[in-house]
């Protein structure tokens, strides 16, 4: 049975080391609580770096025996590791710049390398201990190449990734340097998650413009698999903090800020030491909010509460003196010998200190720049089950997708966090019950273990669905049996497209041409008495007869007007409707004018617009435009929109590939039946022949052919091996005839 193995940075554990010995306590983080009943599952594994650097092999060797009792697997980080990859890349050019805090960032050219060396050494450990057949959930900011390993070591394994922290906008990703390698080390996966649909939005648009790799409903199409995006709340341990408030730890310190917060109202603000959590700004907020409402002054306190991290980093050390002198500043300004107006702790709170302030406090003031999530904010409201309080929150936070029943604020906007701290204090009692009612009810629903469950469901889904496509995939095995049925008839028909399927996509199509490779393997399966080649392309019949001429072919132009067979003449092969293009062409002019890079191609029946050197955002949004606008003319003038791959078409409705094709299926009893294209034009090709045909769609596009192949190389590579078939059976029966007369 498959394994789920977990990696992320840090292990869920605390490691010490006590009288010349290493010790290590499980945490109480929120993925360790969410993945805790599947980890502690068959031989699952979790793997990552135990949180301090272990110098000695013999120490190494000791707490690798140690921890695999415990199903984890350690990676070692060296000093220089920690101060490079972690304190530098990670958290010194991806934080700020995920968070928009670009001017905080780092491009450092040695910082990356030794990222890249990192996630090297992460997946060096996996190998030693992983399986092909595992499957694997990837986790953060710091491990952004490792799924693109994996998948390299293991092509076929499922792989999982969950980014915690936001994915920034295409316009602030695109000045990465190494904006590519990043995502394509994402895209090795199978599942990529994000807290909320904005993250979403924003990587698919960076996969589209910077890759050039589309997507639909949140689905990427990548070679021989699909790789779904999507997103998924992460939650708390909801009972954990709705239950804090009946131990008798809790109920003893809330009996102590009951007592110190006897006549006031408490405002709590908590959070990790960090410039994205819009701590400063809070504070100034808040010296707004008094200086407004002086009324307000010793019957409120705010009790910030700030954790240390990252102290060895200049913006933390700054922000750290910043916060000193600013609450220095307020409590100067407002406090007196009987009040003081903000209470201030630098340092992390025991769990039931922290869970019985959530209860006291009549007000959680949250207020980050940017958040992936914001799990305070549902930690808050799980513990008030007295119902009593108000959650403002940031509109940047994740959390606010959710909690839509918080009183929502900008954090830039000073002014607008002090009229909400009014707003609050001043909010009945019945209000408030009404909003942590729905509140609670979504964060107890959508708890961290119904994250984890969730995100690994869908993983199994995408393990079930690559393996289906993978079956579709043409291999070797296949190839053998089309070879020996082509040996063994003798009258076969081959369908085969020309752009994408033939020759390779260029970014003017009027400039593609034949090689002699090609028309040599054309020449070659066209000569065969037993075989009747047909080229069917959407090119006009003067382009595919330049390309073609003096081959033994067949061929089918303009999706279907148009049909050639061997030295005859060009004959339609339906009547198109006429009189239509210089209605249509003014249309498609105006689209060329507005869009640079496009053009328009025109055939005797058709016309074409092509953007395949459009900005890929423009692009999109000229062909929405174009489809609708042209939906509203082409009806009345019997004609169809064609979308394919860079360029619109439009032409006679009831015209098309297959409708040509039929005529050659229907021209005589088939043996062999042989179709190959790249288009979702060619599906009607497909969808004329019968079911013991063979069908081929190029690329890995939803199709109805029977398998999908990968390339042009690979469809050359196909009618070689035909053709060395066809010259191996007729030198077999050349020899036969000979021996025989």
């Amino acid at each position: 049975m498959s394994r789920l193995i977990t990696i992320s940075n840090r292990l869920p554990i605390s490691l010490v080391r006590r009288d010349e010995r290493y010790e290590y306590t499980p945490s109480a983080g929120g993925l360790a609580t969410g993945l805790k009943s599947f980890h502690g599952q068959n031989d699952n594994l979790w793997i990552g770096w135990p949180g301090m650097e272990i110098g000695q092999e013999e120490d190494q060797r000791e707490i690798t025996d140690r921890m695999k009792k415990d199903k984890m697997h350690p990676v070692f980080l060296t000093e220089s590791d920690i101060e490079d990859f972690y304190e530098g890349f990670s958290n010194k050019t991806l934080w700020p710049l995920f968070h928009y805090f670009n001017l905080f960032t780092d491009y450092s050219p040695y910082t990356w390398e030794r990222y890249v060396e990192v996630n090297q050494k992460f997946a060096d450990e996996i190998f030693k201990v992983a399986r092909p057949d595992d499957v694997f959930w990837v986790h953060d900011y710091q491990l952004m190449l490792l799924p693109a390993l994996i998948r390299e070591r293991f092509p076929h394994a499922t792989i999982g990734f969950f980014l915690h922290i936001p994915f920034p906008s295409y316009e602030m990703f695109r000045s990465l340097p190494w904006r590519r390698e990043l995502l394509n080390g994402m895209l090795g996966a199978d599942l990529i998650g994000f807290h909320t649909y904005d993250y979403v939005r924003h990587f698919l648009s960076a996969v589209k413009r910077i890759l050039d790799v589309d997507h639909s409903l949140g689905r990427i199409k990548l070679g021989d698999r699909v790789i779904d995006v999507d997103s998924f709340p992460m939650g708390i341990d909801y009972k954990k903090f709705a239950n804090s408030i009946h131990n008798p730890t809790t109920i003893r310190e809330v009996v102590k800020f009951r007592n110190n917060f006897n006549h006031e109202k408490i405002i709590l603000s908590i959070d990790r030491l960090d410039y994205s959590k819009g701590i400063y700004q809070r504070l100034e907020a808040y010296d707004t909010f008094l200086s407004d409402h002086p009324e307000y002054q010793k019957k409120v306190a705010l009790i910030t509460v700030v954790v240390p991290s990252r102290g060895n980093v200049d913006q933390y050390q700054k922000l750290k003196v910043q916060l000193d002198e600013a609450i220095g500043r307020i409590n100067g300004k407002y406090s007196t010998p009987e009040w003081t107006a903000i209470h201030y702790y630098y340092r992390s709170l025991p769990f039931e200190t922290l869970t019985a302030l959530y209860y006291c406090a009549d007000i959680a003031l949250i207020t980050p720049f940017r958040d992936g999530m914001n799990l305070i904010a549902k930690e808050y409201v799980a513990t008030k089950t007295d119902q009593q309080g108000v959650l403002i929150l940031s509109e940047m936070a994740g959390a606010a997708k959710e909690l839509t029943e918080a009183l929502f604020i900008n954090p830039n906007d000073i002014q607008g966090i002090s009229d909400a701290l009014h707003d609050a204090l001043n909010m009945p009692s019945e209000e408030q019950r009404t909003r942590m009612q729905e509140m609670q009810s979504k964060v107890e629903r959508y708890d961290v273990k119904n994250w984890a469950e969730l995100f690994i469901d869908r993983m199994y889904e995408a393990r079930s669905l690559n393996t289906r496509r993978r079956e579709k995939h043409w291999n070797e095995a296949l190839q053998q049996e089309l070879i020996k049925k082509y040996k063994k008839t003798h009258r076969r028909l081959f369908l085969i497209g020309y752009d994408g399927t033939l020759v390779k996509f260029t970014v003017n199509p009027l400039s593609t041409r034949s090689d002699n490779e090609l028309r040599t393997l054309l020449s070659e399966l066209g000569k065969d008495p037993d075989n009747k080649v047909v080229v069917i392309s959407g090119r006009d019949k003067s382009f595919l007869e330049e390309q073609l001429k003096g081959l033994p072919v067949d061929m089918i132009a303009e999706h279907g007007v148009w049909g050639k067979r061997g030295d005859d003449s060009w004959q339609i092969l339906k009547q198109p409707q006429e009189g239509w293009k210089d209605d249509i062409r003014s249309i498609l002019d105006s689209f060329v004018d507005r869009t640079p890079g496009s053009f328009i191609e025109e055939k005797e029946y058709s016309l074409a617009w092509h953007y395949r050197v459009v900005d890929s955002g423009l692009g999109e949004m000229r062909v929405h435009e174009l489809t609708e606008l042209l939906s509203h003319r082409v009806a009345a003038l019997n004609l169809q929109v064609i979308e394919g791959k860079k360029v619109i078409e439009i032409k006679t409705s009831g015209i098309s590939k297959g409708t040509a094709a039929k005529e050659w299926l229907d021209s005589d009893n088939w043996d062999l039946v042989l179709a190959i294209g790249d288009d979702y034009t060619d599906e009607d090709v497909f969808r004329e022949t019968n079911a013991e045909a063979y069908t081929l769609r190029v690329g890995y596009q939803d199709s109805i052919a029977r398998f999908h192949i990968d390339s042009v190389e690979d469809v050359r590579k196909l009618l070689r091996a035909l053709n060395l078939a066809s010259n191996v059976e007729s030198h077999q029966n050349g020899v036969h005839k000979t021996t025989t007369a």
